[in-house]
């Protein structure tokens, strides 16, 4: 692959992270930048890996983990929208009780969710001259910005629209879940 492609590629793997990132942005009483560094570098870290362990498994695995990638991106992005939907419902009335940053697990189970479809590229790449180890720093690093970025902007958001942010954070899970299992089903 030529380094248009690979940045292509990274770019596209990214996308769902990044917004899943302004939710969780927007979920926060003002994230630092700490916090949104800390953030991309969990979700840069599982979307590199994810390519690399879908190219040891190539062959062997990618038939079954390609019948239901979607339908496992759909149930985990759906849950965790779903518990940040009702998380908002609760939420305090004041700012200064949102959370200042999300817990390292929520944070590695949401960048799982939104790494399955790199897992499935990198079982893909195991079939084609890509030099695995290059594609999947490209997407780690994309993601890593990317989130960052997100998390920044979601601070933006959460300043307008309150404590309902956990509410749009989950919807936005949701739909992205929605849409993985929608191309999924009909592709096929």
């Amino acid at each position: 692959m030529n380094f248009a492609a690979t940045a292509s590629l990274a770019l596209a793997m990214s996308t769902d992270a990044f917004a899943a990132a302004v939710g969780k942005g927007a979920a926060l009483q003002r994230p630092q930048l700490r916090e949104a560094l800390r953030t991309g570098l969990i979700f840069g870290v599982i979307e590199g890996l994810t390519p690399l362990l879908g190219w040891v498994l190539g062959n062997a695995a990618a038939p079954y983990v390609q019948a239901w990638d979607h339908w496992i991106a759909f149930v985990l992005l759906g849950l965790l929208g779903l518990r940040m939907i009702r998380e908002g419902f609760s939420a305090p009335e004041f700012d200064d009780e949102k959370p200042s940053s999300h817990g390292f697990w929520r944070l590695a189970i949401t960048g799982v969710a939104t790494s399955i479809d790199a897992l499935i590229v990198g079982a893909g790449l195991a079939f084609i001259d890509a030099n695995i180890a290059v594609t999947a720093a490209a997407i780690g690093f994309a993601t890593f910005v990317m989130v960052t970025i997100g998390v920044m902007l979601g601070r933006g958001l959460g300043a307008l629209v309150g404590k309902r942010a956990e509410i749009m954070g989950g919807l936005v899970l949701i739909v992205i879940g929605s849409l993985i299992l929608y191309q999924h089903l009909s592709a096929t």
